[in-house]
Order: structure tokens, then C-alpha cells, then sequence
């Protein structure tokens, strides 16, 4: 179940940022989660204590290739913030 909601940690520049500031972490997570069930699949995947959960959701831009147009998926984008002196070892490391 956690492993469904959970799809992938966003590494960018801003939420590097967040995170060697405010101890906050980002993760690409499914449409329909809400923020119990990320907080409650976050502390038991990575063994940390959640203080806070952000959501929102990102649509999807279009692109054109040629003259033909498309579109790329919506998906949804929560921040993390861990309670003080907690981490995340696995995403720390790159």
C-alpha cells in the first residue's frame, strides 16, 4: 500500500534548498493520496517522525514536437517536513 503512494523523491534545486534549510523533503506521490495516507507511508518507509504535509498539484504542460501538439500528464507533488533531528538517509546521499 505505502509502496503505491509514494512514487519517487524530486531532487531540484529548490526543494535541496528546503531541505538543507527547513528540513523538508519532496516527493512525486499518487493523484488520489491524501495527506494522512503520505505522512502515515513516508514514516513507515523511511523509519522517520512527520511534523507537516504540503500538497499540491502540478498540471501538466504542453509540448509541441513539429506541428503536432501534446500534452504532459498531471501529477501531484507533496513536501515533507521531518520532525528535528530526523532525515532521510537514502536521499541525503545524493
Amino acid at each position: 500500500m505505502n509502496y503505491n503512494i509514494i512514487k519517487r523523491p524530486l531532487i531540484t534545486e529548490k526543494i535541496t534548498n528546503l531541505r538543507e534549510k527547513y528540513n523538508r523533503y519532496g516527493f512525486e506521490v499518487s493523484r488520489d493520496a491524501n495527506k494522512h495516507q503520505i505522512k502515515q507511508a513516508v514514516e513507515t518507509l523511511f523509519k522517520v517522525k512527520v511534523k507537516e504535509v504540503t500538497t499540491m498539484n502540478v498540471m501538466g504542460k504542453i509540448k509541441r514536437l513539429g506541428r503536432n501538439q501534446g500534452k504532459r500528464p498531471d501529477w501531484k507533488k507533496a513536501i515533507v517536513t521531518l520532525a528535528k533531528d530526523q532525515k532521510i538517509e537514502m536521499i541525503e546521499g545524493i
